[in-house]
């Protein structure tokens, strides 16, 4: 697997669309205009490794698309409700957190959509990247919110909305 080190940094592990997800992780982080040096990891696996994630972090014994593990604690969504940050004293980064992707479930996905596996990906790293800044799908308004969001930076990027 990988590795891609970038400023904001966004390190990839796994070689699926690596350009697209570090654009569709600073699109987010840029729409949010968040103001610092943040590190976002994201790992692309199969089913199989998301679910073995799912179950040892969520006890969830089934695949998912994507999991976010924010490293930060927001008092609400968005960059502006970011409470106690934890900078990375040795690199002076702010560590947001992870995102583990299946392709697997990118690939099944944007056939049941009818999106391209490049749409798909983008959305749920997006998604995905919005978790790790403090957003949240635990009500109606928060999932509408969060679609919006996610729109509009799919928008951003040039990708066909389905």
């Amino acid at each position: 697997m990988d590795n891609i080190e970038i400023k904001h940094r966004v390190l990839i592990d796994g070689n699926v669309h690596g350009g697209l997800i570090e654009q569709a992780v600073r699109k987010t982080l840029h729409s949010e205009a968040v103001d610092m040096l943040c590190v976002v990891s994201v790992m692309v696996t199969d089913d199989e490794g998301i679910r073995k994630y799912n179950n040892e972090y969520r006890d969830i014994d089934s695949a998912t698309d994507v999991l976010s593990f924010p490293m930060q604690t927001f008092l609400q969504s968005g960059w502006g409700g970011i409470n106690n940050t934890e900078i990375d004293e040795e690199t002076g980064e702010l560590p947001l957190g992870d995102i583990i992707l299946s392709s697997e479930s990118v690939k099944r996905q944007a056939i049941e959509y009818g999106n391209t596996t490049e749409y798909e990906t983008a959305y749920l790293i997006i998604h995905s990247t919005l978790h790790l800044l403090g957003y949240d799908h635990d009500n109606e308004a928060n999932e509408r919110l969060m679609h919006d969001k996610n729109k509009g930076i799919i928008q951003e990027m040039g990708l066909i909305i389905k």
